[in-house]
């Protein structure tokens, strides 16, 4: 089994790349990533040990460099996690969103459908949903909830998942998506909610919180959203959207003050700042199908996980200060060469 994954050097591709190729030893595994600010070489650089993996340097919406790459490695599937993702970004620079998102999505299935590929996965997000009132706790995203979007971020996403169902219909791909709830854990990178909030809070600097910190987001571990992956590809019926969520529906103000309790920093680093416009106020997502069809499990607790994951970050802040000095720019130079 040959099985392409883009934008492997960002915080969920990494962690997929790490879970999939130590536990499918018999597979062999190409990582595409065009290393954008958000890619970090050194988030794979481990992998190099493993004789069923290689990198590949290149951008989705290469669409030459693409078909090269599909007609020389034979893929047996596709699972694209490359996406321009942080919601602040899309509503200053929308363009680049648009182009990642939705014109490399639409290269990708080219070549899928070209080269015969036998599972194309999208990547989604629940955030294609919208969101939900705050004074609901009943109601949650399904499979059949209508898309409904708030950013241009969740719209180029949601643009994708609508062209990845239309070359299902038009052209029979065999195609599944999965759409998760906000992820956490190792190698995110430090412009999120989390790893801003334990880096500051590390550095005794003040914490920025949108509004009054009472939006609502439901977390799940990086580890248990690419199990969740896993399944999909393994057990999933092309045509199908799955959901993957935590169970963990917490407010922002909930989250920073959980990391701030684990590393013994006192709440008056807390500093409310203007609202973000359009702000979701709350995602919650049903994974009653994934579990019911696919026996997915989360394996993490919020306040498990989160704890694993501030111990993550204090026990590796050198990676935080090279992303904050730009130091690790200097290795992804090298595989841009």
């Amino acid at each position: 089994m040959k099985v392409l994954v883009t934008g492997g050097a960002g915080f969920i591709g990494s962690n997929f790349l790490h879970y999939m190729v130590k536990n499918y030893p018999d597979y062999y595994f190409v990582c595409l990533d065009s290393l954008t600010y958000a890619g970090n070489y050194n988030n794979i650089k481990e992998l190099e040990k493993y004789n069923n993996y290689k990198f590949v340097y290149g951008d989705i919406t290469d669409r030459d460099l693409v078909f090269n790459l599909f007609e020389k490695e034979n893929f047996d599937w596709v699972v694209n996690f490359a996406a321009e993702s942080h919601v602040d970004n899309s509503i200053k620079n929308p363009e680049v969103f648009l182009k990642t998102n939705i014109i490399g999505t639409e290269v990708l299935m080219d070549a899928s459908k070209k080269y015969n590929v036998k599972r194309y996965h999208q990547v989604s997000t629940d955030e294609v949903y919208g969101d939900l009132p705050l004074d609901r706790p009943d109601l949650k995203f399904t499979e059949s909830t209508p898309i409904h979007t708030s950013s241009p971020y969740s719209a180029s996403k949601a643009s994708a998942d609508l062209l990845v169902m239309a070359y299902m219909r038009t052209f029979n791909l065999p195609a599944t998506i999965s759409r998760c709830s906000n992820n956490y854990g190792p190698y995110q990178f430090p412009e999120k909610l989390i790893p801003v909030v334990i880096s500051k809070a590390l550095n005794d600097e003040p914490i920025p919180v949108y509004g009054t910190g009472e939006n609502v987001r439901d977390w799940i571990h990086v580890h248990d959203h690419n199990v969740g992956v896993d399944l999909i590809l393994h057990k999933g019926i092309p045509g199908n959207v799955y959901n993957l969520g935590g169970h963990s529906e917490r407010t922002n103000l909930e989250v920073v003050k959980t990391i701030l309790k684990i590393l013994n920093k006192p709440e008056n680093l807390i500093t409310f700042v203007n609202d973000r416009p359009g702000h979701d106020l709350r995602y919650a997502i049903d994974s009653t199908k994934s579990e019911q069809e696919l026996g997915w499990n989360r394996t993490y607790t919020f306040d498990d996980g989160m704890r694993e994951t501030v111990e993550w970050y204090v026990n590796n802040q050198d990676w935080i200060n090279d992303i904050k000095t730009k130091k690790y720019e200097s290795v992804n130079d090298t595989k841009r060469r």
